[in-house]
């Protein structure tokens, strides 16, 4: 008992100083070579879909938006083969606008990296967007990456930053708000200035296709593949860093949609862990010790929190009640109880520079109310452990374009910011053996541009 209690207590003071950190270190954003039109790269936009064809149309209009060259964007849709309404809305928005579609053989986990791994095989970009279908990109998002990358050709993926162009619906947006602030504009620029491998958001990705290749592209049976490729990455000598360009999305507007979203990113980072502490020597050999540090206090900490979390508060409560029956239990609770309160206001601190940092100020409800968002994440941990031995593939389906903000009139006057949506329903990940995922990879080229009119 006393190793787990000695093994908590060291991961809240770590997660402690680690967010202490972020709030004071300055960003660090890596500085581009401005790069004339005719030297930018060719980039291939790759948006992996299911069930979205009233989105469809703004993440068209949202893409056409973008700063860069058309003749050197090239937007590659990859749909599932069942999922006519969506193709039927990208044949119609091909007769205006230039897109590829690949449409994926009926064969191997129903995953949004198996429909990367499918897109990629046709994609002619030297570097690789990936987008997801309700997001409104900064327009000058992929020059600046563009440019980013000509300055370090070791140099693998950048990461745009997130936010929620509805975070004032209601307050689970706002909590959320104030998480992917934490994460995208103090967490991750810590570990980027630290050097250190980053767990990599779903979208606003641009890879170095080579560095993609060489890394075997996304694990197709991971719901995380983008926290998963970020450590790949690292392990290859491959650097990541983030961009200022940002991306706005929605987030979820109802409880039982973010527990099935949040359920299945926790699923995916502890399998993560799982997958790269398999070999902990290996690890520790390409990713060094800083690395397995990011690794521990990123994807493994978010499951252990979530679980934890709310334990940690019945046992703070029941020992209150304790207190001075048993000889030295006031000490001991009065310990436990500051270490707590350290950590709450570690994470209050970090949350508030980082709003300010994304462009928010959080009203001081929201903030002194995060612990209770938090205790939300443990009916969120125990899904995602039920899942784990009989259904790691899968994917609860976020739906989209249900939140009264639009990617068109977001809360945040961003210039560049838009609507999205998302339509929930279970996608079952069909659990069939890898020979048959990889055989799907392969055999997804027989359908590019099979529904794009003639």
């Amino acid at each position: 008992m006393v190793l787990p209690v000695m093994a908590a207590t060291l991961g809240v003071i770590g997660q402690s100083a680690l967010r202490i950190s972020a709030a004071l270190a300055p960003r660090q954003a890596p500085s581009p070579q401005t790069l004339p039109e005719q030297d930018l790269p060719v980039i291939s936009v790759i948006v992996a879909l299911y069930d979205e064809a009233e989105v469809l149309p703004g993440l068209i209009a949202a893409l056409s938006r973008l700063n860069y060259p058309r003749s050197k964007l090239e937007i590659i849709l990859a749909l599932e083969h069942r999922d006519q309404s969506t193709r039927a809305a990208a044949r119609a928005l091909g007769r205006r606008t230039p897109l590829r579609v690949v449409v994926l053989p009926p064969l191997g986990p129903m995953t949004k990296p198996r429909a990367l791994n499918a897109a990629l095989q046709i994609a002619r970009g030297d570097l690789i967007a990936i987008y997801d279908a309700e997001d409104a990109p900064h327009p000058d998002q992929l020059r600046h990456a563009a440019e980013v990358f000509a300055a370090d050709e070791k140099l693998g993926v950048v990461q745009a930053p997130l936010g929620w162009y509805n975070r004032t619906e209601n307050w689970l947006t706002a909590q959320f708000a104030l998480e992917y602030a934490t994460q995208f504009h103090a967490l991750l620029p810590l570990l980027s200035r630290l050097g250190w491998p980053l767990p990599l958001g779903g979208t606003s990705n641009v890879f170095r296709r080579n560095a993609l290749l060489e890394c075997g592209g996304w694990d197709p049976f991971n719901v995380t593949e983008d926290a998963d490729l970020g450590f790949r990455m690292g392990r290859m000598g491959w650097r990541a860093a983030l961009i200022e360009p940002g991306t706005l999305e929605e987030a979820p507007i109802t409880l039982k949609a973010w527990t099935h979203q949040r359920s299945r990113w926790l699923k995916g980072h502890f399998i993560t862990w799982l997958v790269h502490m398999r070999d902990p020597r290996g690890l520790v050999d390409t990713l060094g010790w800083s690395g397995v540090l990011s690794l521990t206090f990123t994807v493994l900490a978010n499951m252990l929190s979530a679980l934890i979390h709310a334990p940690s508060l019945l046992v703070m409560g029941a020992g209150a009640l304790l207190l001075g029956l048993i000889p030295g239990w006031g000490a001991l609770w009065t310990a436990g109880a500051a270490l707590m309160a350290c950590a709450y206001a570690s994470a209050m601190v970090c949350a508030m520079v980082a709003a300010r940092r994304a462009g928010f100020t959080p009203r001081p409800e929201h903030v002194l109310s995060m612990p209770a968002y938090w205790l939300l994440q443990a009916p969120a941990a125990l899904k995602a452990l039920r899942e784990l031995p009989r259904q790691p593939y899968l994917w609860d389906k976020t739906q989209h374009g249900v939140s009264r903000a639009r990617r068109e009139t977001p809360d945040d006057a961003y210039d560049y910011a838009s609507a999205h949506g998302r339509r929930s329903r279970p996608v079952r990940a069909r659990r069939l053996a890898q020979r048959q995922a990889l055989k799907s990879a392969q055999a997804a080229a027989y359908s590019v541009d099979a529904d794009r009119p003639r």
